[in-house]
């Protein structure tokens, strides 16, 4: 062999050697017995995939060292299938249920090949599993962060048999729980009441946590849960296991306890009337479920789940949220230009930066006058609006806002010219009359057709592209899937409607944030409709609760802050008594506990007073001060209002622990009250922090205004707090609240 040669095959073997080398390390195949650890920096799920037998989910907690992995089997380990299939151990739940084409209905799946990849934040693992007789294929996925402690995980289920196949359950994932004193935290409400906290023990029996909604599913339940380990919740102790199933659609959780030492929990797209058809070729991939785990309690968990949601998940999740006020409350379906112009006019002289005009604005056959009409007809009505949107967006940026708008695209009534030109874009049962919902007239349009996806994102196109200084959109969605048909499926896929109708919305979403980036969303669905992390993705907040009540939106935001950051929680300064429960709270109070999340005002300025006004003005100065630690912070959840203790506080600390806001709401008041002195938590020991109040109404500043203690003594003494508000006697209520901001020195 020629020296030229030589060195030719010389210089190949060493490319080659790199490239394996490359590729090695993105991509790690095992193909033998394998202990499998998906670990965050302290999570840590691990897995026993040994190639021809079944996976097993051997430990979920916090990440362990080697000398402990290595005798974890010793130690004791559950062992159990990490995606137990339907067919041969029937007295079980099962995360998959199939029916083959031939209509055997068992399915035994063995672990085909194990990779693992790198991602420029995260390593995902794929454990590729095949049926022991049919060419039918599921991959478990898993995704570990890196810099979060969050793992989601999903499948992909193939059908490479010849003819379809019927999927009758398919869930996202399972997890077993050791048995003790575990119990289970999780929210459930409804419209006005949204995002109530529930905890109890978990016993013998089957626990479901369940939405068949259609088209919102966070009003009755959350698919959000949260384990206790070590008994009854603690805030800020205690083992924890949190986790969110990802999807905008119909889920359902389970947890089973039966004659074991587990609590089996399972969660994915509920199965109700959704049986699936999977086409030869086809790969049906389910929504991710996201797990963490927490040894410093329920807050800890959250913590988590904000963390992981503002960098991964929420849109815009690293940019402040602007202060705004929206039209609802103030005006209803009361729009008109010299209306609207007041209301910028009021919000900007109050430091507001953004005017969201609501219902009311479109129509021109059937004018939008109350809610039976127009939906659809997304044509705006001349007769209020004589000069169009565009000259409310010239007059926004006169007075030095922002404009926003609402829309609901996703719905029509009967009373609307779409309806009369496209009665088959909507949800109708075949041989059965529309079932109507809000007004008597509203219906649901069918975004499993691409005719109707067209039509929704031409809505937001047309308003964007024709007003590109439109800085915000209110997306509504005011009706459920009321009746079960699709004038658009095939008659063997009525089934897939719930799951064609959400593939549909996710689709439009897309399409939407890929032509408007940088506007920004917000998911209204009849108030908190959307609070879910399958939807955020494409929307920058959602709307807690059409509820504005101060008092009940303390217990509506404490739960809801179990998963989701302030950043995403709309919450605003509304008028009294509350135009739901009719209630009448202090003017300060509302501010209060409105600055606990992302601050608005719901409100007519002009009906309010000049002192309300002032007050509104100083809560907006004071919350730009503190809106970064308030919007990017780790949340401290110390008293809750669940706990009849007649009072709840929480508070954020900025993640260099150089700023803190404590928030401190009374909740009842009684003669001879005696509260809890709160201990704060999350602050720097070594750190001295300066108290300043803010919105203080009283005559005389609080003691330590102005003074400093070290991090060390607020956490292990606290503060007392005055029961009452020293102010005139004429203006004294049983209203009594306070916000600190606690800066490092």
């Amino acid at each position: 062999m020629s020296q030229p040669l030589r060195l030719v095959i010389l210089y190949n073997a060493l490319i080659m050697k790199r490239i394996i080398s490359i590729l090695a390390t993105a991509l790690c195949v095992l193909t033998a017995s394998a202990q499998i650890r998906i670990a965050t920096p302290g999570t840590e799920l691990i897995l026993k995939a040994d190639v021809g037998a079944e996976p097993q989910i051997q430990y979920f907690g916090e990440r362990l060292s080697d000398t402990d992995v290595a005798n974890l089997q010793a130690a004791g380990v559950p062992n159990h299938n990490a995606y137990p299939a339907y067919g041969l151990w029937c007295a079980s739940e099962a995360s998959l249920g199939v029916t083959h084409s031939d209509g055997n209905m068992s399915t035994v799946l063995r672990v085909e090949s194990v990779t693992q990849t790198d991602e420029p934040t995260a390593k995902v693992t794929r454990i590729k599993m095949k049926d022991t007789v049919y060419p039918f294929y599921v991959t478990l996925c898993y995704r570990a962060y890196q810099d979060v402690d969050m793992i989601e995980t999903w499948t992909e289920i193939e059908n490479l048999e010849k003819k379809p196949v019927v999927l009758t359950r398919f869930d996202s994932g399972y997890l077993p729980l050791r048995a003790g004193d575990v119990w289970i935290s999780h929210l459930h409400g409804t419209w006005a009441a949204e995002g109530l906290l529930v905890q109890e023990p978990l016993d013998r029996g089957m626990r479901v946590i369940k939405n068949k909604d259609g088209a919102r599913n966070s009003h009755t339940d959350h698919s959000e849960v949260m384990f206790s380990l070590d008994g009854k919740p603690q805030e800020n102790t205690g083992r924890v296991i949190g986790a969110a199933l990802c999807y905008s659609g119909n889920y359902e959780i389970r947890v089973d306890t039966k004659d074991t030492d587990y609590h089996e929990f399972y969660a994915g797209i509920n199965p109700d009337n959704s049986a699936y058809n999977l086409a030869a070729k086809e790969i049906f991939k389910t929504p991710e479920l996201a797990l963490t785990f927490s040894d410093e309690g329920l807050s800890g968990a959250s913590r988590n789940f904000h963390r992981w949601g503002r960098k991964y998940k929420l849109a815009h999740g690293d940019k402040e949220r602007k202060i705004l006020l929206n039209s609802w409350e103030g005006v209803y379906f009361d729009i008109n230009e010299p209306g609207m112009d007041q209301m910028m006019a009021d919000i900007a002289s109050m430091g507001g930066e953004l005017f969201v005009m609501d219902d009311g604005w479109f129509g021109v056959k059937y004018p939008r006058l109350t809610d039976n009409c127009a939906l659809g007809d997304w044509e705006v009505d001349r007769n209020k609006l004589p000069n169009g949107i565009g000259w409310l967006v010239e007059q926004a940026h006169k007075h030095g806002i922002k404009f926003g708008i609402w829309i609901e695209p996703e719905m029509t009534n009967t009373t609307s010219e779409l309806y009369e030109k496209h009665p088959e874009w909507v949800i109708k049962a075949p041989e059965r009359e529309v079932v109507k919902g809000r007004g008597g007239t509203q219906l649901v349009l069918d975004l499993g057709n691409p005719e109707v996806q067209d039509f929704v994102f031409g809505i937001v196109d047309d308003l964007l592209s024709e007003n590109p200084e439109i800085d915000y959109i209110k997306w509504d969605a005011n009706m459920p899937i009321s009746n079960h048909g699709s004038q658009y499926l095939s008659k063997d896929k009525q089934s897939h409607l719930y799951i064609e109708y959400h593939r549909g919305f996710a689709a439009v979403c897309d399409r939407i944030r890929a032509a408007y980036p940088d506007v920004t969303i917000q998911a209204c669905a009849s108030g908190g409709g959307r609070a879910n992390w399958g939807v955020l993705p494409w929307f920058d907040e959602f709307w807690v609760s059409d509820n504005t009540d101060a008092l009940q939106r303390i217990y509506m935001q404490w739960g809801t802050s179990y998963f989701f950051p302030a950043i995403a929680m709309a919450s605003h300064i509304s008028a009294t008594p509350n135009h739901t429960v009719f209630r009448t709270t202090s003017i300060k109070y509302r501010i209060d506990v409105a600055m606990s999340g992302r601050l608005g005002m719901e409100i007519q300025p002009k009906n309010m007073t000049e002192e309300e006004k002032a007050l509104c003005r100083k809560a907006i100065s004071e919350y730009k001060e503190i809106r970064p630690v308030v919007q990017f912070g780790d949340i401290y959840r110390l008293v809750s209002p669940y706990d009849s203790h007649n009072m709840a506080s929480m508070m954020y600390v900025s993640p260099e622990k150089d700023g803190a806001v404590f928030y401190w709401w009374k909740t009842e008041t009684f003669y001879d009250d005696h509260l809890p002195r709160v201990k704060m938590a999350g602050l720097d020991p070594s750190k001295t922090y300066k108290v300043r109040e803010l919105n203080r109404i009283d005559n005389v500043p609080l003691p330590y205004e102005g003074l400093s203690f070290t991090g060390k003594f607020l956490m292990e003494n606290g503060l007392e707090i005055p029961l009452k508000h020293k102010v005139d006697y004429h203006k004294q209520d049983d209203w009594s609240s306070r916000v600190l901001y606690l800066v490092a020195e």
